[in-house]
């Protein structure tokens, strides 16, 4: 396979550190975007520079907090500056990771990823998406959000996935040279990406909250943006989703 230049947003991030390895073991040229080597895809500094030469870029970019408006604005700006500088730059499209389920949120964070695809989709550069379930890595900033020593987390189920699965699949994705953009023929699902079974969030954080001296204690999720969109399943993967890596414990197993 010949070598492509792929710019990544958001590179330095939980997965974007991981699509960089996964780039590089392939093979392919990797123009690492983010604000820590110069690079801000929200204001565009740094942006024509970075992707002078790429032929490709993989969104990964992520917002820091699950504020729906600051996150929704981030997402404006970032889907803004990289069709803009990337239409100018000549890129051949956008790749995007996004989150199972985020079609149907009304609220919270998967309402502004819902936006980040919307606002991506309309071009001028053709855009592919790949929704994933919630990371195994997510469990630990549940845990690091807790206020004292509990963190109550919610007993809603999910198919948790690791991070490098995502960025393999990702990868695969953004190098195929027959997979679909977005949006696809009517009726089409969007590519979707979770761990092999599906798992309860609160257990999860049970296992890890162990290992850490830390009490969980499993609520209901009735203060969560659409928790009863989530009770039913809304944010699981559909039929079509390929289920790929180790699950929670076995990745667990593997953390030093």
């Amino acid at each position: 396979m010949s070598s492509t230049t792929f710019a990544v947003a958001g590179a330095t991030g939980r997965l974007g550190r991981h699509v960089v390895d996964v780039l590089t073991e392939r093979g392919q040229q990797v123009v690492p975007m983010s604000r820590a080597t110069g690079v801000d895809i929200t204001t565009g500094e740094g942006l024509a520079e970075a992707l002078t030469g790429a032929e490709a870029i993989i969104d990964v970019a992520s917002w820091h907090a699950s504020d729906q408006d600051a996150a929704t604005d981030f997402f404006r700006a970032s889907a803004r500056n990289l069709h803009e500088y990337g239409r100018k730059a000549g890129v051949a499209r956008i790749t995007m990771a996004s989150i199972i389920g985020a079609d149907q949120a009304t609220a919270g964070f998967l309402a502004a990823k819902k936006a980040h695809e919307e606002l991506l989709l309309p071009g001028p550069l053709p855009v592919r998406i790949l929704r994933a379930a919630q990371f195994h890595e997510f469990v630990g900033q549940l845990l690091d959000w807790r206020q004292g020593d509990v963190a109550y987390l919610p007993a809603l189920p999910t198919q948790l996935v690791a991070c490098r699965t995502v960025a393999e699949e990702l990868v695969d994705l953004a190098t195929s040279p027959t997979a679909p953009t977005a949006p696809t023929a009517p009726g089409a699902p969007i590519p979707e990406i979770a761990g092999p079974r599906k798992e309860i969030m609160a257990e999860a954080g049970r296992l890890l909250g162990a290992r850490r001296g830390i009490k969980v204690v499993a609520v209901d999720g009735s203060g969560m943006p659409d928790a009863e969109l989530a009770a039913n399943g809304a944010f699981l993967p559909g039929p079509h989703a390929k289920l790929a890596g180790p699950t929670f414990q076995e990745w667990l197993d593997t953390q030093p």
